[in-house]
Protein backbone atom coordinates (compact mmCIF):
# COMPACT_ATOMS: atom_id res chain seq x y z
CA UNK A 1 0.00 0.00 0.00
CA UNK A 2 1.18 3.44 -0.47
CA UNK A 3 2.63 5.36 2.15
CA UNK A 4 2.83 9.11 0.18
CA UNK A 5 0.11 10.45 -1.75
CA UNK A 6 -1.33 13.89 -3.43
CA UNK A 7 -4.12 15.38 -2.21
CA UNK A 8 -6.02 17.98 -4.31
CA UNK A 9 -7.60 21.45 -2.93
CA UNK A 10 -8.85 24.17 -5.19
CA UNK A 11 -9.18 27.87 -3.35
CA UNK A 12 -11.49 30.97 -4.28
CA UNK A 13 -8.32 32.59 -5.41
CA UNK A 14 -4.50 32.37 -5.85
CA UNK A 15 -3.92 34.65 -2.63
CA UNK A 16 -6.19 31.90 -0.20
CA UNK A 17 -4.14 29.37 -1.88
CA UNK A 18 -0.82 30.89 -1.14
CA UNK A 19 -2.28 31.36 3.11
CA UNK A 20 -3.39 28.22 2.77
CA UNK A 21 0.19 26.33 1.43
CA UNK A 22 1.62 28.21 4.07
CA UNK A 23 -0.29 27.00 6.61
CA UNK A 24 -0.03 23.39 5.86
CA UNK A 25 3.86 23.72 5.56
CA UNK A 26 4.05 25.59 8.76
CA UNK A 27 1.84 22.75 10.65
CA UNK A 28 4.44 20.02 8.10
CA UNK A 29 1.68 18.73 7.30
CA UNK A 30 3.05 18.53 3.68
CA UNK A 31 6.37 17.99 2.32
CA UNK A 32 5.00 20.51 -1.23
CA UNK A 33 2.22 22.05 -2.02
CA UNK A 34 2.18 23.33 -6.24
CA UNK A 35 -0.16 26.01 -6.92
CA UNK A 36 -1.84 25.92 -10.63
CA UNK A 37 -3.78 29.78 -10.12
CA UNK A 38 -6.87 30.71 -12.10
CA UNK A 39 -7.89 27.67 -13.39
CA UNK A 40 -11.77 27.19 -14.64
CA UNK A 41 -14.20 25.15 -12.45
CA UNK A 42 -17.31 24.04 -13.35
CA UNK A 43 -19.30 22.05 -11.16
CA UNK A 44 -23.20 21.35 -9.43
CA UNK A 45 -23.74 23.57 -6.29
CA UNK A 46 -26.80 24.05 -4.34
CA UNK A 47 -29.01 22.61 -6.81
CA UNK A 48 -27.40 24.55 -10.35
CA UNK A 49 -24.21 24.33 -12.45
CA UNK A 50 -21.85 27.00 -11.49
CA UNK A 51 -18.21 28.25 -12.89
CA UNK A 52 -15.91 29.76 -11.24
CA UNK A 53 -12.24 30.63 -11.60
CA UNK A 54 -10.25 28.75 -8.85
CA UNK A 55 -6.18 27.95 -7.87
CA UNK A 56 -5.66 24.44 -7.62
CA UNK A 57 -3.18 23.41 -4.70
CA UNK A 58 -1.47 20.02 -5.69
CA UNK A 59 -0.38 18.77 -1.75
CA UNK A 60 2.31 15.70 -1.39
CA UNK A 61 2.01 14.38 2.15
CA UNK A 62 1.92 11.13 3.75
CA UNK A 63 -1.28 9.15 3.94
CA UNK A 64 -1.55 8.90 7.24
CA UNK A 65 -1.94 13.01 7.17
CA UNK A 66 -4.94 13.16 5.13
CA UNK A 67 -7.64 13.41 7.75
CA UNK A 68 -5.70 16.06 9.94
CA UNK A 69 -4.86 18.07 6.59
CA UNK A 70 -8.52 17.97 5.93
CA UNK A 71 -9.15 18.92 9.23
CA UNK A 72 -6.42 21.75 9.05
CA UNK A 73 -8.04 23.04 5.51
CA UNK A 74 -11.54 22.70 6.23
CA UNK A 75 -10.53 25.31 8.97
CA UNK A 76 -8.85 27.73 7.54
CA UNK A 77 -10.57 27.74 3.77
CA UNK A 78 -13.29 29.91 3.24
CA UNK A 79 -15.99 27.37 0.89
CA UNK A 80 -18.05 25.71 3.35
CA UNK A 81 -17.35 22.36 1.44
CA UNK A 82 -13.73 22.75 -0.13
CA UNK A 83 -12.26 20.17 -2.37
CA UNK A 84 -10.01 18.10 -0.53
CA UNK A 85 -9.29 14.61 -2.46
CA UNK A 86 -6.51 12.60 -1.89
CA UNK A 87 -4.90 10.01 -4.53
CA UNK A 88 -1.73 7.45 -4.17
CA UNK A 89 1.34 7.75 -5.36
CA UNK A 90 1.77 4.04 -6.56
CA UNK A 91 5.87 4.52 -7.37
CA UNK A 92 7.79 7.15 -8.61
CA UNK A 93 11.35 8.22 -7.36
CA UNK A 94 12.13 6.34 -4.17
CA UNK A 95 14.65 9.35 -3.17
CA UNK A 96 12.09 11.66 -3.75
CA UNK A 97 9.06 10.00 -1.75
CA UNK A 98 11.33 9.28 0.93
CA UNK A 99 12.04 13.26 0.74
CA UNK A 100 8.17 13.52 1.28
CA UNK A 101 7.93 11.34 3.97
CA UNK A 102 10.73 13.04 5.98
CA UNK A 103 9.65 16.03 5.60
CA UNK A 104 6.11 16.02 7.32
CA UNK A 105 5.69 15.44 10.93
Amino acid sequence: MARTCIVLSTASSEREARKISSSILKHKLAACVNILPKISSSYWWQGKIETAHESLMIIKTKRSLTKKLTQHIKKIHSYSVPEVIALPILDGNTDYLKWIEESVS
